[in-house]
């Protein structure tokens, strides 16, 4: 009787481990989580000026209708994609109802194509462009989760919708620090629409295209849809202090941070014995800024003493401006309780000096992107990061010592040539 207790005791343990083997295990911090699946949501212009017969000698509306059936088709399964529109609903006069006129026509989730095909089928021309409205509600729509998300605006026109502005609008939604990437396509665009859809993509790390013909458009939506079902790295959000000692500690990865005209931010990263920090910065100018600026990346000590920088300055010509440095750390016997190599503490100070028009709002700041990396210090004496050339000193030395060789070795000729030429 006992022997058999034991037995089935056993065999109810043997069952247990194997199950527990075979039990999906939960993703590891940092690790993305394989149910997550990324989310997007065409948001369409249908206003009274899609009526326009100027693409391929048809209709706008007949060609986004087009391109959006081909899309639906090619959509890959791990993509959850709604649709939303703006200005479908309304035909009245009335401003203030107009520029309400957005609403989601299909739910974000699985894909059903024929019921997706039905609904953009009944769609018709019909009111007001309101485009921040709609960017609000997109973003609404995308809540939840933390695959990527992306909103693909398709407009033939500017908002008609002020004072709400749509580039103000993805201004806020990008310093929510959600993540949420805006792309703007926009239909035979004049100036004045080009202009607002570049910013609004440029506030979100999005594109904008234009797009002249329907197989372009069908294209361009296409690889959109497909490049979030096989999205980038994504920057992780932080916040930098106003000093070292309340700064946020970094480790090897791509941050986004938001930075205010000409300020100051800290980091701190960690950087062992025979480790070298690479570190660069990227700040764009998602408005209007004046020409002349710059970007400073200064590593330093806790006690303030300056190790390395790297500094860029623009002219106007570019939207965004960066700059790096590296920081190889030299080996050392010195160790913590635990036998593990002392680290050194460096504080990373990132400083812009961008500056605006008066009538230019300085909220939220201006995008940072800041890639921190730590790898195996350089063991080549080839390496110039290997003599510490980026402090300068070694470089001041060695161009001293030269001189001064130089000078004698002169001195010393002259002196001879004269005494040749009295003697002779």
């Amino acid at each position: 009787m006992i022997t058999r207790k034991r037995l089935a005791a056993g065999v109810c343990g043997l069952l247990a481990a194997m199950t527990l083997a075979l039990a999906p295990t939960p993703a590891s911090a940092g690790e993305p989580d394989a149910k997550s699946s990324p989310k997007v949501e065409l948001t369409l212009d249908v206003s009274g000026s899609m009526r326009a017969r100027d693409i391929d000698g048809q209709s706008r509306m007949a060609a986004a209708k087009q391109a959006f059936n081909e899309v639906l088709d090619a959509v890959p399964d791990e993509v959850q994609l709604g649709i939303r529109t703006l200005g479908a609903n309304y035909r009245g006069e009335d401003r203030k109802v107009g520029c309400k006129d957005t609403r989601q026509l299909y739910p974000v989730g699985p894909l059903n194509r024929t019921e997706a095909k039905t609904a953009v089928a009944t769609l018709s021309p019909t009111g007001w462009t309101p485009i921040g409205p709609a960017l609000l509600g997109a973003a609404d729509d995308l809540k939840g989760g933390d695959a990527s998300r992306r909103i693909v605006l398709i407009t033939d026109g500017e908002d008609t919708c002020a004072p709400l502005d749509p580039c103000q609008v993805a201004r806020d939604i990008a310093a929510q620090g959600i993540h949420l990437t805006v792309d703007t396509l926009g239909l035979l665009p004049d100036a004045k629409t080009r202009n607002q859809l570049s910013c609004i993509a440029e506030a979100t790390g999005g594109t904008y295209t234009s797009v002249q013909h329907t197989k372009e458009l069908r294209d361009r939506v296409h690889q959109l849809v497909d490049r979030a079902a096989h999205p980038v790295v994504t920057p992780v959000a932080t916040e930098g202090a106003q000093q070292c000692t309340d700064a946020p500690k970094l480790k090897p990865g791509l941050y986004s941070d938001r930075e205010k005209f000409a300020e100051h931010r800290w980091y701190r990263v960690d950087v062992r014995p025979g480790q070298e920090l690479r570190a660069s910065v990227s700040v764009a100018a998602d408005r209007a800024v004046n020409n002349d600026y710059g970007v400073l990346l200064r590593a330093s000590t806790v006690h303030g003493r300056e190790i390395v920088r790297g500094a860029e300055a623009g002219d106007g010509r570019t939207d965004v401006i960066s700059s790096g440095l590296r920081y190889p750390k030299a080996q050392t016997t010195a160790s913590d309780d635990d036998g593990e190599p002392t680290a050194e503490t460096v504080c990373l100070q990132v400083s812009n000096s961008f500056s605006a028009p008066a009538s230019v709002k300085t909220d939220p700041g201006l995008p940072v992107e800041l890639t921190v990396d730590l790898v195996d210090g350089p063991d080549d004496a080839s390496d110039a990061a290997f003599f510490g050339l980026g402090h300068g000193w070694w470089l001041l030395a060695s161009l001293a010592l030269t001189g001064l060789v130089v000078g004698l070795l002169w001195g010393w000729l002259s002196r001879w040539r004269v005494t040749v030429w009295r003697t002779n």
